[in-house]
Formats: structure tokens, sequence, C-alpha cells
């Protein structure tokens, strides 16, 4: 009887401790906080979604939704227009050249000299 009662106390005591190693870690929430912060940055800026996973594609892909489908509900409660990007995507860079890609009208030029 005593044994139990002494476990029992010594559960409780334990119960509010935070030991270290056994909790979340930081490292993760964190990244979870990063995700939702760009997410929501990339609403206000008015991107889609898929544009911000490409944009980022190192962030925890369901944080970024997160971040931006709460920051789509603040703007449209509060009835905030969203902002244009400062700067605009870069257009892929042909892979095999390593140049720039060149626009239709260009590839069209090029086609009819040869």
């Amino acid at each position: 009887m005593n044994t139990r009662l002494l476990l029992c106390t010594l559960a409780l005591l334990l119960s509010g401790c935070d030991i270290p190693g056994l909790g979340p870690d930081p490292r993760i929430a964190l990244r979870e906080a990063d995700g939702k912060a760009i997410g929501g940055a990339c609403r206000h800026a008015l991107r889609g979604i898929e544009d911000c996973y490409q944009l980022n594609v190192k962030a925890l892909k369901t944080a970024v939704f997160e971040g931006w489908r709460e920051m789509d509900q603040y703007m449209r409660e509060n009835k905030i227009e969203g902002q244009s990007p400062a700067i605009a995507k870069e257009e892929p860079a042909d892979k095999e050249a390593g140049l720039p890609a060149k626009k239709s009208s260009e590839k069209v030029a090029s086609n009819d000299k040869h």
C-alpha cells in the first residue's frame, strides 16, 4: 500500500515537470511557424498556393498552406486588399545551354533563319 502511494505521489510530482528530451523539438515548431509566415506572406502578396510552394521548396507544405489559408480568411473578414509582389517570378532557365529561356517569338524567329 505504501509503495502504491509513493508511486502515485511521484507520478503527480513528475507530471508538472518539464523533462528535457521528452517534449516536442523546438526546431520543428520553428519550421512550422516559418512555414505559416511564408504562407501568410504569399497570400498577402496575391500569390497562389502553388506558386508559393515552388518559391519555397524547403518549407513544410502543410504549414505553408495553413498560413495561406489563415491569411486568406483574415483578409476576407477585414476586407483587406493584397499587394502585388515587388519581385516578379523569374522565367525558368534553359537547362541545356544554361541560358535564360527564350520567348516563343524568339524561337520562331531563330527557326526561320535556318
